[in-house]
């Protein structure tokens, strides 16, 4: 179908894969489940059905560039489609944005909505039932796809289904008759029992069904989107309501018994929401570990033990979970994986940056390390792609010195413009403008060491920047 779109919600902090997962660098763009982020395992199974150029991602302003460099690797027509939120406001408006957006262009057009963090292992059952779901939607339904549930999960929410519909599809359909919260045990073995189905977030539906369901139930939205452009996209965004897709629209059709029907597959699908649920995705050893990086385990069984950085050992342990990366470690009983959330807000209230940023903060032009950070110095080490450039730029408190690594680094200073080679330096005094930049085809690090009454990555008066960043970071 030429007319089919796909569009990827790329939001979200993943905040029970802490200290892993951070509001700057959150699941989706971590590879948790094989050598691909879960942004990029996502696009690749998606254009199994759709044109590239027909794929639109939904993600939050910070993480723009971030999600653009992912997805540049396989899928460059699809940079274009990238919209980006200037602050989050649930699934709801995401997807009328994007489904506006598809609807200017193409009326006909048929969308499908799916998370950015999902693993899917049965893909070819998957596209199966999308196919169906696209075949329902034809006749005028919001269809979503529904688990066929193996165990009584209580990290999900449920969907009851009720009468099969009558309609030309390859696959049983049926009408949703309830959407239920996440249940505790007792409730979700009886859910289970009686054919409940875990609900996954995916939806499909032609873009005219949705933007006419949407003008119906949440007029102030519908209106709100109408009228979303460039150049008030920041302060407009900001107006909509707090709203999921389930809440703000779906358990409406529900009320008022409008077409809203549900697919159940089964496709061996995990939100990976939880250190857990990455345990049982991976392969165990003869321990029934998982392991990441170095690690070495000895009279250790049942547990996840996972390091980003130097060497991980662990000793008499069982059913555990141990995350380590530069700078926070977590250790905690694998049953308690589900409540990690609470202890990342206390985390977040005696040290916020270790629930945001990582040591390694990546930027469009490359990344950069925190070597060492004290009152009043900050040593990182910098990375530069090839043909990347940072902003023109000015710090108000503090002066810096940079000795090139590798690599040959192009250098504005005060207008002044010079290379340094491998092993050569350079002091760039506070006030003085300043950029760096990489000419050549090979990757540049620098060291960078700050000095200053003040080295918060706020000090940065930008002049000019290809990426469009010049209000002060």
């Amino acid at each position: 179908m030429k007319n089919n779109y796909a569009v990827i919600l790329c939001g979200g902090s993943g905040t029970r894969l802490w200290p892993l997962s951070r509001t700057l660098r959150p699941k989706q763009l971590l590879a948790l489940n094989g050598e691909q982020t879960l942004l990029q395992q996502t696009a690749k199974r998606l254009v199994r059905h759709v044109d590239p150029a027909n794929l639109f991602t939904v993600t939050h302003e910070d993480h723009k560039f971030e999600v653009k460099g992912q997805l540049a690797e396989f899928f460059p027509e699809s940079i274009a489609n990238v919209l980006a939120e200037p602050c989050a406001r649930n699934t709801l408006p995401a997807i009328a944005w994007a489904t506006y957006q598809i609807y200017q262009q193409d009326k006909a057009a048929v969308i499908g909505v799916f998370a950015s963090d999902h693993a899917i292992d049965n893909e070819d059952a998957f596209l199966s039932a999308w196919q169906t779901a696209e075949q329902v939607a034809e006749s005028d339904y919001l269809v979503l796809l529904g688990i066929k549930p193996h165990e009584p999960a209580t990290g999900y929410g449920y969907i009851k289904p009720s009468e099969q519909l009558s309609l030309n599809s390859t696959l049983p359909v049926h009408q949703v008759a309830q959407f239920v919260e996440k249940p505790d045990l007792e409730k979700a073995k009886q859910f289970v029992s009686d054919g409940y189905l875990w609900n996954s977030g995916m939806f499909v539906f032609k873009a005219s069904t949705f933007m006419h369901m949407l003008e119906q139930y949440q007029p102030e939205i519908y209106s709100q989107v109408c009228a979303l452009n460039q150049e008030n996209l920041a302060e407009n965004y900001a107006k909509f309501p707090n709203l999921s897709m389930d809440y703000g629209l779906a358990e409406e059709l529900v009320k008022h018994d409008e077409k809203l029907a549900v697919v159940p597959v089964d496709m061996a699908w995990s939100d990976l929401g939880s250190w857990d649920s990455i345990y049982a995705k991976q392969d165990k050893d003869a321990n029934n570990n998982v392991t990441h990086g170095e690690v070495l385990s000895l009279d250790t069984t049942n547990s996840l033990i996972w390091t980003e950085t130097g060497l991980l050992a662990t000793l008499g342990l069982n059913n555990v979970v141990v995350i380590q990366t530069a700078d926070a470690t977590l250790v905690c009983d694998r049953s308690r994986a589900e409540d990690i959330k609470t202890l990342v807000s206390e985390v977040k209230a005696h040290k916020s940056s270790l629930t945001e940023i990582h040591q390694t903060v990546y930027r469009p032009w490359g990344s950069y390390t925190v070597l060492e950070e004290r009152a009043n110095f900050k040593i990182k080490r910098i990375v530069v792609n090839p043909g990347a450039k940072l902003s023109m730029q000015m710090h108000k408190h503090r002066s810096e010195h940079w000795v090139v690594v590798s690599g040959v680094a192009t250098i504005t200073n005060n207008e002044i413009e010079y290379t340094l080679q491998e092993n050569q330096s350079t002091y760039i005094p506070q006030t003085h403008r300043h950029r760096l930049a990489n000419n050549t085809s090979e990757p540049l690090s620098i060291i960078e060491v700050q000095c200053g009454e003040y080295v918060g990555e706020d000090d940065i008066v930008r002049f000019d920047d290809q990426y469009g960043r010049l209000n002060s970071q």
